[in-house]
C-alpha cells in the first residue's frame, strides 16, 4: 500500500469536515460528491446553490451527504463575521466591514475553519494561489514556529527504473521564490514535520545545492550551509545532509566518496530545493520524465490546514488533496 492509499484509509478512520469554496466549479461538485460518498471527509460546498444544483443535476451526481452553503446568504456572513473580525481587527478591519468581506467565498471558508465549523479548506480550482494563500493567511495565521508558509510535494517512487523507492518530500516546489538561508531552515524543518505526520517516514533532510560539502563557493551555496547552521542549531535531532547535490543524496557510493564526513545515510527522502525554480523544474522533470507520482503542492506552517489547487486540476487532484488536508487536521 502507498503512502496515498495509507493517507486516505486514515482519513476514512477519523472523518473530518473540509469546506470547498469553490463549488460553482463542476470539477468541485463531481470530487465533493465522491469525497462524501467514500467517506474520506465531509464536505461542506459554497456557492451559488441554483448552479449547484443545476451542474450536479446534468452530470447525474447525488449531493444528498454534502452539506451546501449559499455564498450569498446574508446568514453565513453574519454567523462569521465575528471570526473575521477577531482576526483582522488589529489591521482595522470593522465588524461591519468583516461583515461586508464575508462575500468571498474563500474568506467564508476560511472562517468556518477558523471557527471549528470545518477542520480545513482547499482552494484553488478557480483562484490563483495568492488569493488562497492571502486568506489562510489573514484568517488562519502562520505557525509561530515557523518562518514562512511554504509548500511540499509527496513524490511516490514505485517503477523499478527509479533510483529511489517509496515516499519522499519534495520541497519547496510551488510557494516560496527565493527563500533566505532561515527561511530554507524553516523550510526543512516543516517538510520533516510534515512527513512524519502525514507520512510516517523518518526523515532523511537534504539540502540540495550544485556543491558537495565545500566542492564549490558562491553565494547561493553560502546560503544552503547557513540553513544547514540553523538547522543543526534548533533541531539537533534531525538527520541532515548539508550542501549536497542531488547524486549524492540518493546514492550512498557517490555520497561517501564526495562528503565521507556526512555520518547520514544515502537516500535521503527529503529534498529541500534551494529556490522555487529548481524546486519547480526538480519535480516536474521527476514527474513527467521518470513516472514518480506526484501530490501536492500541500500547504505547511499555517495554524489550520488549507491546501491550493491548481486551476488546471481534475477531479482526482481535488480528492487526493482533500484526503492529505483531513490528515493535516487529524495531525495537527
Amino acid at each position: 500500500m502507498n503512502t496515498l492509499s495509507r493517507i486516505i484509509d486514515a482519513a476514512k478512520s477519523d472523518v473530518r469536515s473540509i469546506v470547498l469554496p469553490e463549488g460553482n466549479d463542476p470539477r468541485i461538485i463531481e470530487a465533493g460528491a465522491s469525497i462524501a460518498n467514500d467517506g474520506i471527509a465531509n464536505v461542506v460546498l459554497i456557492g451559488n446553490l441554483k448552479i449547484i444544483k443545476g451542474l450536479a443535476k446534468d452530470l447525474s451526481i447525488n449531493l444528498a451527504k454534502v452539506t451546501l452553503v449559499e455564498a450569498d446568504d446574508e446568514a453565513p456572513r453574519m454567523k462569521y463575521s465575528e471570526a473575521l473580525y477577531m482576526a483582522r481587527k488589529n489591521k482595522g478591519v470593522t465588524k461591519e466591514q468583516a461583515e461586508q468581506l464575508l462575500s468571498d467565498p474563500l474568506l467564508l471558508g476560511a472562517c468556518m475553519v477558523r471557527s471549528g465549523d470545518a477542520d480545513g479548506m482547499v482552494a484553488g480550482a478557480t483562484h490563483a494561489t495568492a488569493d488562497v494563500v492571502r486568506s489562510a493567511l489573514q484568517v488562519i495565521g502562520m505557525k509561530a514556529e515557523s518562518k514562512i508558509v511554504s509548500s511540499f510535494f509527496i513524490m511516490q517512487h514505485d517503477l523499478p527504473h527509479q533510483a529511489i523507492q517509496g515516499t519522499a518530500i519534495y520541497a519547496d516546489c510551488g510557494m516560496v521564490i527565493d527563500p533566505n538561508a532561515e527561511q530554507l531552515a524553516s523550510i526543512a524543518m516543516d517538510s520533516a514535520d510534515s512527513a512524519i505526520n502525514l507520512t510516517g517516514i523518518d526523515p532523511r533532510i537534504a539540502l540540495l545545492s550544485f556543491s558537495t560539502a565545500g566542492s564549490a563557493e558562491h553565494a547561493n551555496v553560502d546560503k544552503v550551509r547557513q540553513a544547514g547552521k540553523f538547522i543543526e542549531s534548533q533541531r539537533p535531532e534531525l538527520a541532515l545532509m548539508t550542501e549536497v547535490q542531488f547524486d549524492a543524496a540518493i546514492i550512498p557510493a557517490i555520497l561517501e566518496s564526495k562528503a565521507p564526513d556526512i555520518q547520514v545515510t544515502a537516500p535521503a527522502n527529503i529534498f529541500v530545493f534551494p529556490d522555487l525554480q529548481s524546486g519547480n523544474i526538480g519535480y516536474k522533470i521527476a514527474q513527467r520524465i521518470g513516472g514518480v507520482q506526484a501530490i501536492g503542492p500541500v500547504l505547511q506552517g499555517l495554524n489550520q490546514p488549507i491546501n491550493d489547487l491548481s486551476r488546471g486540476c481534475s477531479v482526482e487532484d481535488i480528492i487526493n488533496l482533500v484526503a492529505v488536508t483531513a490528515r493535516q487536521a487529524q495531525t495537527s
